[in-house]
């Protein structure tokens, strides 16, 4: 029963994968609004009702980690160093996952492309990644012993979330990255702006 389970599951995951990379092709030659989701599943050789199955949208093809998002959310929290505080694990998971350089990984680059270049999936983007929200508030109440309501909480995790989409055009995100959560971490008035006289009317 063990072999057979893995055959099954192996088998959804090249399924998986070969209508994620037909729909890449298939989305960056023609465009994403050229291209419907029937013509994906004939290009993966399966059929509609199976891409239904896998991929409830047509979002969604372009997206096929979004499981594995969270769990390193999580786990970078959960799993941190002992002595390493929780704001600075999430900066460095953050700033490790969310602004990787592309040029060694055309197709990264191609998916990057792709979705800066379509209002639609950067929407869809923006939706599947704020879905990840509850959990890691979740994870930081856990990790500091404090309730999952408490606005420090939901403060951390809300602002923790928003930073990648802040840093996402800058020419450093990384540094964009490491300020913003410098701010969080000592507020404004420990930010070198805050000791700046600003204009006099």
């Amino acid at each position: 029963m063990t072999g057979t389970g893995g055959r099954r599951e192996r088998k959804k995951a090249q399924t998986r994968q070969a209508l994620n990379d037909a729909a890449l092709r298939l989305f960056s030659e023609k465009g994403y609004d050229n291209v419907g989701v029937r013509e994906v599943a004939q290009a993966a050789d399966v059929a509609l009702s199976t891409l239904f199955k896998h991929f409830p949208t047509k979002e969604a093809l372009v997206f096929d980690e979004d499981a594995d998002i969270e769990a390193g959310l999580v786990a970078a929290v959960r799993d941190r160093a002992p002595g390493r505080s929780v704001l600075h694990a999430l900066r460095d998971h953050l700033i490790a996952t969310r602004t990787k350089p592309h040029g060694d990984d055309p197709l990264s680059a191609v998916h990057v492309t792709l979705v800066e270049s379509t209002p639609a999936l950067q929407d869809y983007a923006r939706r599947m990644w704020l879905r990840h929200e509850d959990a890691l508030t979740a994870v930081i109440a856990q990790a500091t012993g404090l309730d999952a309501d408490a606005p420090t909480v939901t403060g951390l995790a809300r602002f923790a979330m928003e930073t990648p989409g802040l840093a996402r055009t800058a020419d450093d995100p990384p540094a964009v990255m490491r300020a913003l959560f410098d701010l969080l971490e000592h507020g404004w008035a420990g930010t070198p702006a805050a000791r700046t006289p600003g204009p006099r009317s």
